[in-house]
């Protein structure tokens, strides 16, 4: 059996400025948690678990930074929503 490729990532317009004004080693810990969930896209947990057909819009969080993804299954994308870091 081989390997699947991760998902892609990609940024919302909001993520991406959010992104921008990081400090640089919170902006790898974003890298760090989308690259784990790229390679396991249901990994962390569902953002509203009562919602049966939001089962692809996941959260995913480390100390103070927190942040929630779309998981694109056709197309094998992540699309990072929000980026909350409480720094």
């Amino acid at each position: 059996m081989t390997a699947q490729q991760p998902y892609a990532i990609r940024f919302s317009a909001p993520a991406a400025k959010v992104l921008d004004t990081l400090p640089e080693h919170v902006e790898d810990m974003v890298w760090d948690v989308l690259d784990a969930a790229a390679g396991a896209p249901w990994g962390f947990q569902q953002r509203n678990a009562d919602d049966p057909e939001g089962e692809n819009v996941r959260n995913a969080s480390v100390g103070r930074l927190s942040l929630t993804y779309w998981v694109n299954r056709p197309l094998r994308r992540l699309s990072a929503l929000t980026i909350t870091w409480l720094g």
